[in-house]
């Protein structure tokens, strides 16, 4: 089923007349994203080389707020309106860290912008509209459901993630706007969370848009945040029980290259012990910048054994985009 094929039923479509601002127009500043990456891409077989989404437009210019994984080595981008238009668009920075990406549409599609929000204000319990392309019938009436850290196994932390429920489902880059129909957030993930009756319930975890307004300037002048790049492993790693265990390597990345592999169980770095995934991950970056020395304790089968992974610069793997 594609995004076009399907419509958020009208019982949880926001209702524009309960909103004391113009919904439907704040709707329009959300866009669909396809994005197309080639094959030898460092993110093609973990993204896959055709990608789809939503964006936000965040300024008169055509500017772009979307998630960065949609947009990661992407060569060909198309920005549609929800009316059915569609330009080129080109994608200007992946801030990996917070998770945004930028993208300018390379032609006029007269939409407005959304105002950005303030997150800070944001609280259990607050409504909120979670869009996705495609104007009401692409809407979800959500509500905060939790502002909390939030670990990622790709190397990836946030100190305030917000959570929203009910869930919608096509999330990535979707924006988050708030009960001001200002934009307070862009939608990365999908989730389930047990309610301890057995049952489990999906939401959503939405970037706040509020790690984009300190960086925004940088992106835009630089593709990047000017500051050094912190220390990348290339490992991927999930909590299983009360332990933290290797699911996988990139291929070619630092972790492989050391010789950590699947299935090894992380007991410290440095000295620390490692009890969550949010802790292995904010420890590995206290380790220094990128090229740093990141010292592994590890579990392998019955035996435990200490590796030292030379740290990388992430974006040194993935292709810089070329503007045609």
């Amino acid at each position: 089923m594609t995004k076009e094929d399907w419509e958020i039923p009208l019982n949880l479509q926001p209702d524009p007349d309960d909103y004391p601002f113009d919904l439907e127009r704040a709707l329009s500043a959300v866009v669909g994203i396809k994005s197309y990456v080639p094959a030898d891409a460092f993110t093609a077989g973990t993204l896959g080389t055709e990608r789809a989404g939503s964006g936000v437009v965040i300024r008169d210019s055509g500017l772009i707020a979307t998630i960065g994984y949609l947009v990661t080595e992407a060569e060909t981008i198309w920005v549609t309106s929800g009316d059915g238009r569609a330009v080129p668009g080109h994608a200007l920075a992946y801030d990996q860290e917070s998770g945004f990406g930028l993208v300018q549409t390379l032609g006029r599609l007269d939409l407005p912008a959304l105002e950005i929000g303030d997150t800070d204000r944001l609280r259990v319990g607050d409504p909120v509209v979670f869009a996705a392309s495609g104007g009401l019938r692409h809407a979800i009436e959500t509500k905060v459901v939790g502002r909390q850290e939030f670990a990622g196994y790709w190397e990836y932390a946030l100190d305030d993630a917000i959570f929203t429920a009910p869930a919608h489902p096509f999330w990535g880059g979707g924006g988050l706007i708030g009960a001001d129909g200002k934009l307070v957030g862009i939608g990365s993930l999908i989730m389930q969370q047990g309610d301890g009756k057995g049952q489990r319930h999906d939401m959503n975890m939405v970037v706040p848009i509020s790690h984009l307004s300190p960086i925004l300037g940088d992106l835009l002048a630089y593709g990047r945040v000017n500051r050094p790049a912190r220390p990348w492993l290339g490992m991927y790693a999930t909590e299983s029980g009360d332990e933290i265990v290797v699911g996988g390597v990139a291929d070619g990345g630092p972790a492989e290259l050391a010789g950590v592999r699947t299935g090894d169980r992380i007991i410290a770095v440095g000295e620390d012990e490692i009890t969550d995934l949010v802790g292995l991950w904010r420890r590995v970056w206290a380790s220094g910048s990128a090229g740093a020395d990141v010292r592994l304790r590890l579990g392998r089968d019955s035996s435990t054994l200490a590796l030292t992974v030379r740290s990388a610069d992430r974006a040194s793997f993935l292709k810089t985009p070329r503007l045609h």
